[in-house]
């Protein structure tokens, strides 16, 4: 063999590694360019995840002092209804002291009326009496 065919032999080799070379070179472009998409995806992927989890968070934290709030409303319902009922005690109390200091005067009344009917425990009979004083008229006043 002469050498020129040895020359186009060694072109011919060399030709098919840089192609081989190429190919493998592209090769490994593309996958990094894959592999870099994908991890981009898989961040932006995360990233949406945060602000999720974020916006979930922010929503638990609010329905928290939304319960702490009714919570606190529940409790100072708790302290009026209290406050009201001690109120309404008391004035049950003073209603009834004054309807026995009201019956006492009554009492004491029809004790010193000479013309007043009394029952034997000092109460007032007004049975078959039209209010009538002396000088008047049953029916008439």
């Amino acid at each position: 063999m002469d050498t020129t065919t040895w020359v186009w032999i060694i072109i011919g080799i060399l030709v098919v590694l840089l192609i081989i070379g190429l190919i493998v070179f592209l090769g490994r472009k593309r996958r990094q360019a894959h592999v870099q998409k994908k991890r981009r995806e898989d961040h932006d992927r995360a990233n949406q995840i945060r602000e999720e989890a974020h916006a979930k968070d922010l929503e638990a934290r609010e329905r928290e002092a939304h319960a702490t709030r009714a919570a606190a409303e529940a409790q100072q319902a708790e302290v009026d209804a209290e406050r009201l009922r001690r109120e309404a005690e008391q004035r049950q109390a003073d209603a009834q002291g004054l309807r026995r200091e009201t019956e006492e005067r009554a009492r004491h009344a029809d004790e010193i009326d000479p013309f007043a009917e009394t029952s034997r425990d000092g109460r007032r009979d007004d049975r078959g009496r039209d209010d009538a004083g002396p000088g008047q008229t049953p029916g008439r006043h």
